[in-house]
Formats: structure tokens, C-alpha cells, sequence
């Protein structure tokens, strides 16, 4: 991957609690990091718009039911269930 130096103008109190959130020791780390999470973020909300655009096929139906999904209404109280688990 080329990289390039580049001015920026930026709030230098954000970019140092940025890196010390991540443990990062440079800046610009930070923004290499903040630019790949952006793309994959708006990647996915635009594959999400463009499958909310275009309806599921009768098959893509079929196949969302095939099957027994009744494990998934069982009455488990899983909060209770792992309450020694939880933060």
C-alpha cells in the first residue's frame, strides 16, 4: 500500500485521546485505523441499502423458513441464566 505524508488539520486533543484509547503511538496510526473502520462501515451500510432496495426472491423466502426455528422460541431466561456472566 502507498502511503503519502499529508497536512491535516485536526483537533489535536481528539487525536491524543484517541491514541491513547487505542494504544497507538502515532497519529497517524490513529487515522489509518479510523479510515479503514469508515470504509468497511460505510461498505456494509451500502450493501445494506442495496439489499433493502431490492426484495428477496420467492427462493430466498422459502429457504429463510425452511427448517425448525422452534429452538429459537424456547422460554429460557437466558439474562438469568449467565447473571454471573454479565459485567
Amino acid at each position: 500500500m502507498a502511503r503519502e505524508k499529508a497536512t491535516i488539520t485536526l483537533d489535536r486533543d481528539k487525536a491524543a485521546a484517541a491514541r491513547a484509547l487505542l494504544g497507538l503511538s502515532s497519529t497517524s496510526e490513529v487515522i489509518d485505523l479510523a479510515l479503514d473502520q469508515l470504509i468497511r462501515a460505510e461498505r456494509i451500510r451500502a450493501d445494506i441499502a442495496a439489499y433493502q432496495r431490492v426484495p428477496p426472491t420467492q427462493d430466498e423466502v422459502a429457504l429463510a423458513t425452511f427448517g425448525d426455528a422452534g429452538g429459537l422460541a424456547d422460554d429460557t431466561d437466558w439474562d438469568a441464566l449467565y447473571a454471573d456472566d454479565l459485567p
